[in-house]
């Protein structure tokens, strides 16, 4: 029989997996819910379409507003059924479903009934139900209940109110603010969960107040909290307050650190854990109060629980960065760990041994890495390359094992992430390790004869035209390169003869032989090697002469290029064919002039912001003069506006960026001034990726890209779009910040060679309607609107709905506008119930605008609002209109 069953059991693990929702229509489901209005209810039967309708809302199904009130009106009448399993089937469906404030009326008296049940499964569920539904106005008429239950003597109906007063607490604080006694005495609970979740909600409720936690934290602490969860949120409120109060000033002790330090020594592991991990992360901890943390963490290595051994060598490994001989007295247990069935703990467990292990211990390690290696995944392998270069940094002189294991793994098969990651392991330690120079350029030199990746193949001869000509003897490199030309792609050759270039303008002694190579690749089948044969040739001198090599042809192979490819490549375009020849240094370079207002960091705060409106034209024509010296922007014609800057990060962030909008006629060029403010990164190859799928009307045309972007030395990205001349087109637009990033080493303040992509996620930006309108005031309101005549006057009335006061509307609609108050009106005098606000500027193309503003208070705080406008032309006046209609 015992066979059979097994052999039943191997079949269907052959079979695909069964669930029971497997082709469930919505349509048909909604069928089946009709037999929530039979005579006699099938309790089992309601529960399982109940169940396939959950089921569809949890997958994203939408209901129509009919579908979704036809289901809520017809799962209410099961209230009538006693089946309790149908009832928890019926609260569930009413909380996912979502009533609307009309639908809950129905509904509320069933639920109010069960909430003052005397079954208690009815009561807590029938709190959660009305929490989750109800609006302000009917949670003040439970509130009375709610109180009641906190207190219940039933934990289930205790924790029920308490969670739904976590959730009310984003909706109505106020209301649940009033529950702090009852939730107080909830604390003192002897139900475990009761206890965690009245903690949870008396934080909460305190949060804002750094005294009221001091006191609470203090209260509870000197007290007995009995459940383990509750324990862990105390520990974590402790950790915060230890965190905002600091050390004590006197003794130089750590408030409740005591307190901390006891919880190592609780029957529960999970508040051992905790404690432990809370003194790891303590700021500034010592050695002296990291001991008795470290022990107890020591002690869970060795336990049989999976999830105890991974949380213990985690936070080791954590503590291992900063505080490495703290960790050491654990490197035995660590070692068992290697073997760990859970790869996971393996790789944690290595990697912290690589963090503490000493001089001696390295050869021994490595032996069991390697053993180890083969079992893991790419992802757990990097991070063990990763730990393997520290090791070495710390201890130089066992490079030679350290790089022998590199290259072996480098050999062995693997991803691109995983490759790289050693190869940059093999450069660094090459740059910091003058010895190792030499052994770590072969072994890349035999990576690169069998690499199967064009991007490492590159940055490989890239780094080897470097190095290579400063070693003993540069020549033995020379086959290697050469293999390339041979037996890679296009990319990879042109690498190739870029680095042989190298070597021959770096070592005269083998200038003939680079150039008998060279001139082999003049007949490559691809292009661009034939370009780079013919340049490099030229500009060693190919006739055969062996002489030393120019500064400048040094300095054209080896320096930075400082010429953006951008204006190279529009220059290259412009360039009409002559017998003058091109010259490099007419093609322009980074624009260094910019206004003041601009140059400023996102976070400083630019003092241009607060510039008055009414005098721009010194701003205007810097920034006129800027745009133009920009050929792309030269033929855009005049500017129409450039806007305040507009701020895309928060302050005190790694990257400050704020943009101006600058408006033309026929296009729009958003200007994104950039600041690093992190000393230790240069930032190289800056753009901004804009998405304009929500700006329909806009294409764009044009990006300049940053070439460099170093530390608190703010720089420019301009994007330009092409929209219909003279429409005021709207749109948004979100914005993603691209660079490569590069550690720069704060005592020589040089960049490495190798960066790593990387992008920030900026603020949307908007154009609005007020974009395309010039502030420009007049100096007599009323002479100007006579002179503009009635002959294009639009009028109209317009409902603002309620307000706090006149003062909220006018700034509303001005700020809509985008125009100049004039004479002062934009001042409401306090408790107007009407007031008048004069408005001019500028439209797009020139046309000038008149707006008179009556405002007036119709009822309590409802204002009522009279648009009068006159311009130059009839479908401006329209578009105003039109503007504040739709705004």
């Amino acid at each position: 029989m015992a066979q059979q069953l097994a052999k039943k059991d191997d079949d269907r693990d052959d079979e695909a997996e069964y669930s029971p929702f497997t082709g469930i229509e919505k349509g048909a489901v909604l069928q089946e819910a009709r037999v929530f209005n039979d005579p006699q209810l099938d309790a089992r039967r309601c529960s399982q379409v109940i169940t396939k309708l959950l089921y569809l809302l949890n997958q994203g199904e939408t209901f129509t507003k009919t579908e979704a009130t036809e289901v809520f009106f017809a799962v209410t009448k099961l209230f009538q059924s006693r089946d309790m399993g149908l009832r928890r089937m019926v609260y569930l469906m009413i909380k996912e479903i979502s009533p609307s404030a009309d639908e809950v009326i129905i509904v509320t008296s069933s639920l109010m009934k069960d909430m003052n049940s005397k079954i208690d499964m009815y009561k807590a569920n029938a709190i959660r139900v009305l929490c989750r539904i109800t609006d302000g106005t009917l949670l003040t008429q439970i509130e009375r209940y709610i109180k009641q239950a906190i207190v219940d003597k039933n934990p289930v109906v205790a924790s029920a109110a308490l969670v739904s007063g976590i959730h009310l607490l984003q909706t109505n604080p106020e209301i649940v603010k009033r529950w702090s006694n009852e939730v107080q005495e909830a604390v003192q609970s002897r139900a475990a969960l009761v206890q965690f979740h009245a903690l949870g909600l008396l934080h909460q409720i305190r949060q804002n107040d750094r005294l009221a936690v001091s006191k609470l934290v203090t209260s509870l602490t000197r007290g007995t909290v009995r459940s383990p969860l509750a324990q862990c949120l105390l520990i974590r409120y402790t950790s915060q307050v230890i965190r905002e109060s600091g050390n004590n000033t006197e003794s130089g002790d750590r408030p409740f650190y005591d307190y901390l330090e006891s919880c190592l020594r609780h029957k529960s592991e999970m508040v051992i854990f905790e404690a432990a991990r809370a003194i790891t992360e303590l700021n500034g901890v010592t050695s002296r109060e990291l001991t008795p943390a470290i022990t107890v963490l020591q002690l869970f290595l060795s336990s049989s629980k999976p999830v105890l051994r991974f949380a213990a060598v985690r936070t080791l490994n954590k503590v291992a960065m900063i505080h490495p001989t703290s960790v050491t007295n654990c490197n035995i247990d660590m070692e068992s760990l290697i073997s760990d069935q859970n790869r996971s703990i393996a790789t944690l467990a290595i990697t912290t041994l690589l963090k503490t292990g000493n001089e001696s211990s390295v050869d021994r390690l490595m032996k069991q890495i390697t053993n180890f290696m083969s079992d893991i995944a790419d992802e757990f392998k990097i991070v063990i390359v990763e730990a393997i270069r520290s090791l070495c940094q710390k201890f130089p002189l066992k490079y030679r094992s350290l790089m022998n294991f590199l290259s072996n793994i480098l050999r062995e098969e693997g991803g691109f992430e995983y490759k790289k990651a050693i190869v940059d392991s093999i450069v660094i330690l090459i740059r910091e390790i003058p010895d190792a120079k030499e052994t770590g350029l072969l072994h890349l030199c035999e990576f690169i004869e069998d690499c199967e990746f064009t991007y490492l193949s590159t940055q490989i001869l890239h780094f080897l035209g470097i190095e290579g000509p400063k070693t003993s003897d540069p020549s033995k490199y020379i086959r290697f390169v050469y293999n390339r030309v041979h037996l890679e792609n296009a990319t990879v050759r042109a690498g190739a003869l870029s680095t042989l270039a190298k070597f021959g303008a770096a070592v005269d002694a083998l200038k003939p032989r680079i150039f008998v190579l060279l001139r082999r690749c003049l007949f490559d089948s691809d292009d661009e090697v034939r370009d780079r044969a013919t340049l490099y040739l030229n500009t060693l001198g190919g006739d055969g002469s062996v002489v030393e090599t120019d500064n400048a042809v040094k300095d054209f192979l080896f320096g930075p290029f400082d010429i953006p490819l951008a204006n190279l490549e529009t220059s290259l375009k412009n360039y009409e064919p002559s017998e003058e020849a091109f010259d490099i240094d007419s093609v322009p370079k980074e624009v260094k002039s910019q206004p003041l207002a601009e140059k400023k960091a996102a976070g400083k705060k630019p003092t241009g912001l607060g510039a008055p409106p009414s005098a721009p034209s010194s701003t205007a024509d810097a920034y006129q003069r800027m745009l133009s010296s920009i050929p792309e922007f030269a033929n855009f014609g005049s500017l129409f506006k450039s806007s305040a800057p507009v701020e895309l990060t928060e302050a005190e962030t790694e990257y400050a960026v704020n943009v101006i909008k600058h408006i033309f006629d026929r296009h729009v060029v958003f200007q994104y001034n950039c600041t690093n403010t992190i000393p230790e990164q240069l930032l190289e190859h800056v753009i901004v990726f804009v998405d304009s799928s929500e700006a329909d009307e806009f294409s764009e045309v044009f990006s300049k890209p940053l070439k460099s972007l170093p530390y608190d030395s703010p720089g420019q990205i301009f994007v330009a779009f092409e929209k219909p001349e003279g429409v005021p087109a709207l749109g948004k637009f979100s914005n993603v910040l691209k660079f490569i990033v590069k550690e720069v080493d704060p005592t020589t303040g040089e960049a490495e060679d190798d960066g790593v992509e990387d992008e920030y996620q900026l603020e949307d930006l908007e154009i609005v309607s007020a974009d395309y309108m010039l502030k420009v005031g007049v100096s007599n309101f009323r002479n100007a609107w006579e002179s503009m005549g009635p002959d294009f006057e639009r009028v109209d009335e317009y409902g603002l709905g309620p307000r706090e006061n006149l003062a909220e509307a006018v700034n509303t609609v001005t700020n809509l506008l985008g125009l100049q108050p004039c004479e002062g009106t934009e001042v409401v005098p306090p408790n107007s119930r009407s007031h008048t606000c004069l408005l001019s500027g500028v439209f797009i193309g020139n046309i000038k605008v008149l707006v008179r503003l009556s405002f007036g208070l119709d009822g309590p705080k409802d204002v009522a609002m009279k648009l009068s406008v006159r311009s130059e032309d009839e479908t401006v006046s329209d578009a105003i209109h039109e503007i504040v209609a739709s705004g």
